[in-house]
């Protein structure tokens, strides 16, 4: 066997997915999940490689967010996650079709290194942004799970939002309102 077949390019693949998303702070389900990989191989890498001491990212403990009001709470809020959704769709991260089964295949090696690009590009943009990795993850799913949060379009300008699936509102942008 060379280190070049394909299996260990999958594996190569699977792990420096999980250290771009221990980079970006993810809790270790978001990895396990996105990765494949076992929880006690997750923490093995993170003591391995991740120096905390000097600085390096620690990450977040218990529950990930959960709840879809985080990003319609304010029209600032509302704004950060249409940049956000616009990256995520560029990225190829959200897939077109809506469904309530689509949510758990979405998670997989490809898609996970294309939403660390996303992420990374929306840092770039908006650096001083509250919404997190992990925020980010759930709005992937939220998403192409289309219950609680789903696009939608400014009634005005026509410019891509998030907006939430029972709103009785007509969704405006910050700009048009």
């Amino acid at each position: 066997m060379r280190i070049t077949d394909d299996r260990y390019s999958r594996d190569r693949r699977r792990y420096d997915l999980a250290m771009r998303l221990i980079k970006h702070r993810a809790r270790t389900h978001i990895i396990r999940v996105w990765t494949g990989l076992t929880e006690d191989r997750i923490r093995k890498l993170f003591g391995a490689y991740i120096d905390v001491a000097h600085g390096d990212s620690k990450r977040h403990r218990g529950k990930s967010p959960q709840q879809a009001a985080f990003f319609t709470r304010s029209h600032q809020r509302r704004y950060e996650t249409a940049v956000l959704a616009s990256l995520l769709c560029l990225f190829s991260v959200v897939p077109l079709g809506a469904a309530p089964d689509l949510a758990r295949s979405v998670p997989s090696v490809s898609r996970g290194e294309s939403l660390c690009d996303a992420y990374e590009a929306y840092r770039a943009l908006l650096p001083a942004s509250p919404i997190t990795f992990d925020h980010a993850t759930f709005l992937v799913l939220a998403l192409a799970r289309g219950d609680e949060l789903r696009f939608g379009s400014c009634c005005e300008c026509n410019s891509l939002l998030v907006v939430d699936r029972l709103s009785l509102h007509n969704p405006h942008c910050g700009l048009c309102r």
